[in-house]
């Protein structure tokens, strides 16, 4: 029996006598645990929008993509590990320690395979790439979804545990800065893969990014910077619950856990990165253009909306980062843009139009440089949240270039081209921060 089985048979072992909270073992490939034979899943349980691509394939009679994918990463074992550990699960309470270990193992499992993005085995994806641990995450999500426990469960507790996984496995629930005295704090963000229904291959050079950075320690003029990060959902509801805030205000609000500097990071557009300079507090995205549950945030340019639950703020905040030296600064081969501009209605005006310098007094924001979506948002939520709690934090949003694979590429999982920008987008997303973090210490 392979290590990871062994560490979750013996995790089932201890949960069945209430031994909650133990932690299992990080480990990358393993042979997956056999179900109990009654089985515990009612597969007519129907799963989200975004859970039901997980049957999606491309070309006749192949495998579903997100299934090729956790095979090809060893992923596929997590996810079978996690579907026999509910099925040993004998309380509310021994299910919460199973999800929460579980969601942990997973992100600990994707944080150690992109340290070292060279493929495993033959055959095998390299550790740098994003999705396995997206599809991982909607797999289990699926299984507690249609798990049919031996005890009484009520929608709230499901609720609850899905949550729990979620967040665990997002790195929210563990990026907690090690205490290490003179040594610098960075917090970065990243997203999951989305426009799925475009491309069900699609990956986010966001999310691959940071995930190469969590829990690293990086030399910068010979000062150590320590490094978590997390990766957030591009769901408009979880936005609206607080999901930014939840993992930002750790790191934003003063105390030990308080980083140097805080940088949100997303997949912007083709052939360079963007340092948004202005972010605005208002949805403005089409309805044609949903999240990753298909479901619209609201707004329009013409009729932009506030994002629920946030805090009363401005109609824009601005970057703390130091954009300039950034951008100035020798980080890899992509051109690395300063963007100023932003849609806004003037005051006194009724349709939006570009301010190339930024917002004029007065102005209602439709769209940060960022855009009206979910980039623009965690950047908002960031700096309206940095402004709250510590104004002269350097935080802001960085956009990466897409992510793209070769143009007469349709029907392969990866190919060189993919893995060569992913690899080049990730290589200098760590040059940029390297560029910011020795202006700030300039500046102190």
């Amino acid at each position: 029996m392979s290590a990871l089985a062994r560490g979750l048979s013996h995790f089932v072992t201890c949960v069945t006598v209430a031994a909650a909270g133990l932690a299992l073992p990080g480990v990358a490939s393993a042979a997956p645990m056999p179900a109990p034979a009654h089985g515990c899943r009612d597969a007519s349980v129907v799963g989200t929008v975004e859970e039901q691509r997980l049957s999606r394939s491309i070309g006749t009679g192949q495998a579903a993509v997100p299934a090729q994918l956790l095979r090809l990463s060893g992923f596929d074992q997590l996810t079978d590990g996690f579907s026999a550990a509910l099925c040993s699960v004998h309380s509310a309470a021994g299910a919460r320690a199973a999800v929460a270990a579980s969601g942990r193992l997973l992100w600990r499992t994707a944080v150690r395979r992109a340290g070292d993005p060279r493929p495993t085995a033959p055959g095998a994806l390299p550790g740098d790439d994003d999705r396995p641990l997206y599809w991982a995450r909607l797999t289990m999500t699926l299984a507690l979804r249609q798990w049919t426990p031996r005890f009484a469960l009520s929608d709230a507790e499901r609720a609850g545990l899905e949550h729990d996984l979620d967040y665990a496995s997002r790195g929210i629930t563990s990026s907690d800065f090690r205490p290490e005295p003179g040594v610098r704090k960075l917090f970065v963000t990243g997203f999951d893969p989305f426009s799925l229904d475009q491309d069900i291959r699609i990956g986010n050079p966001a999310g691959a990014a940071v995930l190469s950075l969590d829990g690293r320690i990086l030399d910068v003029n010979g000062t150590r910077v320590q490094v978590r990060s997390v990766v957030l959902p591009v769901r408009y509801a979880d936005f609206d619950a607080g999901i930014a805030e939840d993992a930002l205000r750790p790191h934003l609000a003063p105390g030990p856990q308080q980083a140097d500097m805080v940088t949100t990071i997303s997949q912007g557009r083709p052939g360079k990165f963007d340092l948004e300079v202005w972010n605005g507090r208002r949805r403005d995205v089409p309805a044609s253009y949903g999240d990753n549950d298909n479901v619209w945030g609201g707004g329009t340019p013409q009729a932009p909306v506030v994002f629920p639950g946030v805090a009363p703020g401005p109609e824009f905040t601005r970057t703390t980062l130091p954009v300039d030296a950034m951008a100035a600064a020798p980080t890899g081969p992509f051109p690395v843009n300063v963007d100023l501009p932003v849609l806004e209605i003037p005051a006194g005006g009724t349709a939006p139009v570009t301010a190339p310098n930024g917002p004029t007094p007065g102005s209602v924001a439709v769209e940060g440089g960022g855009g009206g979506y979910l980039s623009n948002e965690i950047a908002y939520r960031d700096t309206l949240l940095r402004d709250e709690l510590a104004p002269s934090l350097p935080a802001g949003h960085l956009h990466t270039p897409v992510l793209t694979m070769a143009d007469d590429d349709s029907t392969q999982l990866t190919d060189p081209v993919f893995e060569q920008n992913r690899a080049t987008i990730v290589a200098q997303v760590r040059q940029l921060l390297r560029a910011g973090l020795a202006a700030t210490e300039d500046s102190r």
